[in-house]
């Protein structure tokens, strides 16, 4: 076989297989319709939680719940799935906000954190009240 011909297979399997995974919904993003939907996919993997206020991201990828004094449950999507942690002040190596955006950097391999922009300032201060280290806290005038 001749080296153009190769190419050219190669080249259309490769298109094939991308608009497969597309056209099956590989490239979604799941989204949170709403607190109760978030409160139900925590409750799958950490039934004996009782969370309590649910903050959302202003795009719906992310929802943070309250899990009492110094503790947070976390959901944010991952493609068509959901990824959770709880997750305490000492595992956040860095914590910033400004106005209604909390940047979140954590000691975990597994998720590093984000930028999560929520609707109101009052989330996003609700969020980085829970999360907050005294040695790293930053906010930005």
């Amino acid at each position: 076989m001749s080296l153009p011909v190769l190419v050219v297979l190669v080249v259309f399997g490769i298109a094939l297989s991308v608009a497969a995974v597309h056209f099956t919904g590989g490239t979604t993003t799941a989204t949170l319709s709403g607190a109760d939907q978030a409160l139900a996919r925590f409750a799958e993997d950490f039934p004996d939680e009782k969370p309590g206020a649910v903050r959302l991201t202003s795009d719906r990828h992310a929802a943070f719940l309250d899990l009492g004094p110094r503790r947070c449950g976390i959901i944010q999507s991952i493609g068509d799935c959901f990824l959770t942690r709880i997750v305490t002040p000492r595992d956040v190596l860095f914590l910033s906000r400004e106005e209604n955006v909390v940047s979140l950097k954590m000691d975990d391999f597994t998720w590093k954190g984000g930028r999560f922009v929520f609707i109101d300032e009052a989330d996003a201060l609700g969020v980085a009240a829970a999360l907050q280290r005294h040695d790293q806290m930053r906010k930005a005038a």
